[in-house]
């Protein structure tokens, strides 16, 4: 066998040094291979030459399947940098990727309506998460997967045991940590190509402006209607897209808040806040575990459809889900003329 690895290290190292294109190279080993199976399935078992190139074509074949694959995965690799990183009609951007990442995204480059360009764009895109508890959980963890490549995340809280039966980012070794730095190592540990920032305070009207002005658009998570209001207002005055996300009990909603491309704000569909006792927490009614996993997980997919350009937003359109009953149902929603926070958008 040493006779055949021999032969064939020659041909491609001394067929380099003697200037032989690649493919003549590769042809000669492929000739090798070929004399070499010849000799194995033609000459007697006990013969020398037969003896000196292995003895079996068993050990060959197995060989040429390993290359084969070996091979296929180059290819698969190649086909995909070369559709990921095809130049734009428009100026290029900045993002590369190694072949790690290409693998990981190779679902996503073979989508027709995401391709090269798409996960440029995710890899490019800065998105915040107001809010790491059940609704942030889930979309935090889909758009680190989905190669999101700056997400922030805001929030104020630390994990308790309490939230562990759907906060599912969060594990059992976190309480008492921070919940946005257990996000963090979580996202991180999942996809180490992605950055991500903890802001571990409330978001008060101090800082919104300068926080999401960071960022190209919004996930809101929270549960208390003081911070929804206020990161409605800063989102429209800004231009900045909001998916908003709601729970209660077994049911759950979100929509986009765009008023930018003709949608309502947040503040056209719930002009005030409800009585207290009508609209309880989640410490206060409950919520069944796997329903912030829907919506949370819906709530990324909006994200990924507005920064790849994909499909139709729902943008003028509520998603309500009753998960009891296994029924969703979209409704229309639209802007008020009279809104007193984004009517100038629509003047």
């Amino acid at each position: 066998m040493m006779l055949v690895i021999i032969l064939a290290a020659l041909i491609w190292f001394g067929g380099r040094f003697l200037g032989a294109p690649r493919g003549v190279r590769a042809g000669m080993l492929a000739l090798l291979f070929l004399a070499v199976l010849g000799v194995q399935f033609t000459f007697p078992a006990a013969h020398p030459l037969r003896v000196a190139t292995g003895g079996s074509a068993a050990l060959w074949l197995l060989l040429a399947g390993f290359a084969g694959l070996f091979l296929g995965y180059r290819q698969i690799l190649s086909a995909l940098r070369r559709k990921a990183e095809a130049p734009d009609p428009e100026p290029a951007q900045k993002a590369t990727f190694s072949d790690t990442e290409l693998n990981r995204y190779a679902r996503h480059i073979v989508l027709r309506e995401v391709g090269g360009a798409g996960q440029k764009a995710l890899k490019e895109a800065r998105v915040l998460v107001i809010g790491a508890g059940g609704l942030g959980a889930p979309a935090l963890q889909y758009l680190a997967a989905a190669g999101v490549g700056t997400i922030g995340i805001i929030d104020d809280d630390v994990v308790e045991n309490a939230n562990l039966q759907r906060q599912v980012i969060h594990k059992d070794r976190a309480i008492g940590t921070p919940k946005v730095f257990s996000a963090q190592a979580e996202m991180q540990a999942q996809n180490p190509f992605i950055t991500v920032h903890p802001y571990h305070r409330r978001l008060t009207p101090e800082i919104a402006d300068d926080l999401i002005a960071d960022f190209d658009l919004v996930l809101d998570g929270t549960d208390n209607f003081d911070t929804r209001y206020l990161v409605n207002r800063t989102c429209v005055a800004m231009g900045k897209p909001l998916i908003s996300g709601a729970l209660s009990q077994w049911e759950g909603q979100l929509s986009v808040f765009d008023p930018r491309h003709d949608a309502p704000c947040y503040a056209c569909i719930f002009p005030t806040a409800p009585a207290p006792h009508l609209a309880p927490s989640c410490a206060e009614a409950g919520v069944i575990g796997p329903l912030p996993g829907v919506i949370g997980a819906m709530m990324a997919m909006e994200a990924v459809k507005l920064i790849i350009g994909a499909g139709t937003p729902l943008r003028g359109q509520m998603v309500i889900y009753d998960a009891l009953y296994g029924e969703s149902r979209t409704i229309a929603v639209a802007p008020r003329k009279d809104c007193p926070v984004c009517a100038e958008v629509h003047m």
